[in-house]
């Protein structure tokens, strides 16, 4: 059997860590009071992309390190070329520019206080900033790079019997094919686990991270104990009952044929980077914009999102392809899904024809084609919250 050629993108090359299939500046808001201002400023630099912690600055304790921890990651993401850090306080956007200065990329603060108290002024100066780094950012010019280079976030959203059947199977083997090559993928929803907690124990590469796996499941359980919630009706949710999924663990099996059968060689906190090629387990939270947000902040250039009803959100840094192995549903929404794989249900000898054409429409997107999630601008970045604030 002749082997598929090893496939190339176009995409940016950045001094360190992986190379970026897109190249925009991010506007990272940290701070609630200058939240209504850094989505002034956002439109105003067209293009630019936006993240906002709107409650930044009350986050402390037990909560705050995750959370920093996530916006560097997303300060540091592949996709990102510059970075406009807007705060209230000098101080804590300049915290961040110094955990940054080990990055070649351009990073600029533009702070209330230096702006003395006056949004007008904030808003004046950070817009002139943001143009400059944009006007920067814009020479660069995209490369040959091997796929390898990539790495996925692996989704699932509103499924449905198709999904496990098919869709997630799909991604699965994408991921083989691309950590085989030497890439990386990460793949998280931790409640949705529940059940093939050890099945993923298994494919763990050291004992340290089978123990991982099971302990936040268990975690996760006991938090939805404690909080007297049911997880049934919730996870799965109605549209996935009345789909035909009916408990999590039917879902979870299905959800979990995202990951492929590749070895676990990484075991990542919320929004942790990830710095090595292969397969990452991510403990995050299964509702779909927090979830994208931790996988994406890992580094993953592209995320792969199946859903079987249909679900329009998307990750805002990174190009989300949407996927879809139910034809009536990308029949009905055919400017929300990406790569129907319907056919491959009614006739499994053409999966791994359908593997390979998935893998020609990531290297599409990885190389400048928009998803319809961009078109669109369906997208958003939400950063989980950790712990009570004061």
């Amino acid at each position: 059997m002749t082997e598929s050629p090893v496939p190339t993108f176009l995409g940016y090359r950045r001094g360190q860590g992986r190379p970026g299939i897109r190249n925009a500046l991010l506007v990272l808001n940290i701070t609630g009071l200058t939240a209504p201002s850094a989505r002034r400023i956002s439109r105003d630099l067209v293009g630019s992309l936006l993240v906002s912690m709107d409650h930044g600055a009350a986050i402390n304790g037990r909560g705050e390190a995750p959370v920093e921890a996530t916006l560097e990651s997303l300060a540091r993401h592949p996709n990102v070329g510059a970075v406009l850090i807007l705060s209230a306080h000098r101080g804590k956007a300049q915290a961040l520019l110094e955990r940054l200065s080990d990055d070649d990329r351009p990073a600029v603060a533009v702070t209330l206080d230096d702006a003395n108290r006056d949004a007008l002024e904030f808003r004046l100066a950070a817009v002139r900033a943001g143009a400059q780094l944009m006007a920067r950012i814009s020479t660069q010019r995209r490369e040959a790079l091997p796929w390898s280079d990539l790495m996925l976030a692996l989704e699932c959203g509103m499924s449905d019997p198709t999904s496990g059947l098919v869709a997630n199977p799909l991604l699965g083997l994408v991921t083989d094919r691309l950590i085989a090559a030497g890439g990386a993928a990460v793949f998280g929803e931790t409640t949705e686990w529940l059940g093939c907690e050890g099945h993923l124990a298994e494919r763990a590469a050291t004992p340290e991270i089978a123990a991982r796996i099971r302990q936040a499941v268990h975690r996760r359980e006991t938090l939805a104990r404690d909080g007297g919630m049911d997880l049934i009706g919730n996870n799965p949710n109605d549209a996935n009952i009345a789909s035909g999924l009916t408990t999590i663990e039917d879902k979870a099996i299905g959800s979990v044929a995202k990951s492929g059968s590749a070895p676990i060689t990484t075991f990542l906190d919320y929004g942790e980077r990830l710095q090595r090629p292969g397969l990452a387990a991510m403990d995050g939270p299964s509702y779909t914009p927090e979830s994208l947000t931790g996988l994406v902040a890992a580094g993953a250039q592209i995320a792969l999102f199946t859903s079987g009803v249909g679900n329009s959100f998307v990750n805002r840094l990174a190009p989300t392809l949407k996927i879809t192995a139910n034809a009536e549903t990308a029949a009905k929404l055919p400017v929300q899904f990406d790569f129907c794989c319907a056919e491959a249900l009614t006739q499994p000898d053409k999966m791994a024809a359908t593997v390979d054409a998935l893998v020609a429409r990531i290297v599409e997107v990885a190389s400048g084609a928009l998803t319809f999630g961009e078109i669109l601008g369906e997208d958003d970045e939400v950063v989980a919250r950790f712990g009570e604030t004061l």
